[in-house]
């Protein structure tokens, strides 16, 4: 789990750019399905499952499924300085992420989100 005491996990967890758009991604929608990932960053699935397999070893992203989806969200348990990092690096790096946001708004067929809270 990346924490304050281990920058070094931290940065090599996002020293990759498709590891570091996924998760600016995820940051812009609050969840993402990894289909939706594909589409936005013009990627395979197993690329894009492998970078999230090592986010979520890193201890950065949760996933939940629901039913043939599988969606990824910050960690709720990310420590508040990697926190802030990411959110720092989300407001002041938008440019960085436009063109997958972008590709991400024309995708059809996105599925649906359920409420997590109900």
């Amino acid at each position: 789990m990346v924490s304050a005491t281990a920058p070094l996990s931290l940065f090599k967890a996002l020293a990759d750019d498709t590891r570091l758009q996924l998760v600016l991604l995820i940051m812009a929608e609050g969840e993402v399905c990894v289909c939706e990932m594909t589409h936005a960053l013009n990627e395979t699935q197993p690329k894009i499952s492998r970078h999230l397999a090592l986010l979520r070893q890193a201890g950065l992203l949760a996933d939940r499924r629901d039913g043939q989806w599988v969606y990824y969200r910050l960690s709720p348990s990310l420590d508040p300085a990697a926190r802030g990092l990411l959110q720092h690096t989300h407001t002041h790096y938008q440019d960085y992420i436009a063109p997958a946001l972008a590709r991400l708004a024309h995708m059809g067929n996105r599925p649906e989100r359920r409420s997590l809270c109900c």
